[in-house]
């Protein structure tokens, strides 16, 4: 258990798309309006790994064509919001009303197209749910330690971004941050799937 917990934690705390999302709507909206988007996303990771658990994952193993395409329109996504992000207009930290974050439907919903989720999701289920009759209860536990060690490593992104919204004042210095968090979401992206 306690190499399946470290696994858990690197997967959690090391950038990807998840946790520069995480950051830059915790700098643009705050820490408060953020934690929606890291229960939806914690959420929806465990949930990920209790699909692949449950059948999802041998059948995507069965179909490589489908995973593929899946991976593909993921990265796809993924690079879409980077570019929104980037070209954002240049503006303060101030939010309009109309402004929404994430959320909590939105966290969960970026993990069916993170490629970086699934491939954690398939290793959990292939290193560490093991093979035998208690493979479904043991794919309940894994996705629940996993759900309890993401909360905190996404929290640590958030109180980052929220620390970076302090420092980056003034509409430029934001401008420059987003485009920084574009770039890096472009990054973790493509290299979740050309790694």
């Amino acid at each position: 258990m306690l190499s399946f917990m470290l696994f858990a934690f690197v997967a959690s705390i090391t950038p990807g798309p998840t946790n520069i999302l995480v950051l830059s709507n915790s700098a643009r909206y705050g820490l408060k309006a953020t934690l929606p988007i890291i229960l939806g996303a914690c959420f929806g990771a465990a949930g990920l790994v209790l699909l692949v658990g449950t059948g999802l994952g041998q059948s995507l193993a069965h179909w490589p064509n489908v995973q593929m395409a899946l991976q593909w329109m993921g990265v796809a996504w993924l690079s879409y919001l980077a570019c929104q992000i980037f070209r954002a207009p240049a503006q303060a930290i101030e939010v309009a009303a109309s402004e929404k974050p994430l959320g909590l439907i939105g966290g969960a919903s970026l993990q069916l197209i993170n490629p970086k989720t699934w491939m954690m999701a398939l290793a959990v289920v292939s290193v560490f749910a093991g093979h035998g009759a208690e493979h479904q209860s043991q794919v309940v536990y894994l996705s629940l330690v996993f759900c309890l060690i993401s909360m905190p490593c996404l929290g640590t992104w958030a109180l980052l971004g929220a620390g970076a919204s302090r420092v980056f004042r003034s509409a430029t210095a934001m401008q420059r941050l987003n485009q920084g968090m574009a770039l890096l979401l472009l990054v973790a992206t493509w290299l979740s799937v050309l790694v």
